[in-house]
């Protein structure tokens, strides 16, 4: 696993108003594909606002680790588990055309796995959306 975090998610109960709250601070360029995820560009990573954060609902963090290979999932998966985390979701394919999987460090903080190729990864480990 490459030292870095691609995403932050916060779980929101209401999208709009959140989505709003940090327009008002300034953040610009959300990118929001439906009706429960929204995302900033946030410096070479980016910050999310998702109502249905880990299928709990929020409130909650998520943090994320993008990688470059659908493969990549379902590896980084595996070497986290035999480290000491609990896989909390499988290496799969998404609705949004992605692979994605999740799991918990020791402490049950929750890591997304995911490879989206609609997002690039530059070669210092940043995301773009």
């Amino acid at each position: 696993m490459e030292q870095r975090i691609s995403l932050v998610t916060l779980g929101v109960t209401d999208l709009a108003r959140a989505r709003a709250f940090y327009e008002a601070l300034g953040w610009r360029g959300a990118q929001q594909p439906d009706d429960e995820v929204c995302f900033f560009q946030a410096g070479g990573m980016v910050f999310g606002l998702w109502t249905a954060l880990g299928g709990h609902g929020a409130p909650g963090i998520e943090l994320a680790h993008n990688v470059r290979s659908p493969e990549d999932v379902g590896a980084l998966l595996a070497d986290a588990e035999r480290a000491g985390g609990a896989i909390v979701r499988p290496a799969g394919q998404t609705d949004w055309g992605g692979t994605s999987g999740a799991f918990a460090d020791p402490e049950g903080y929750v890591w997304e796995v995911a490879h989206n190729p609609g997002w690039t990864i530059g070669h210092d480990g940043t995301v773009h959306i």
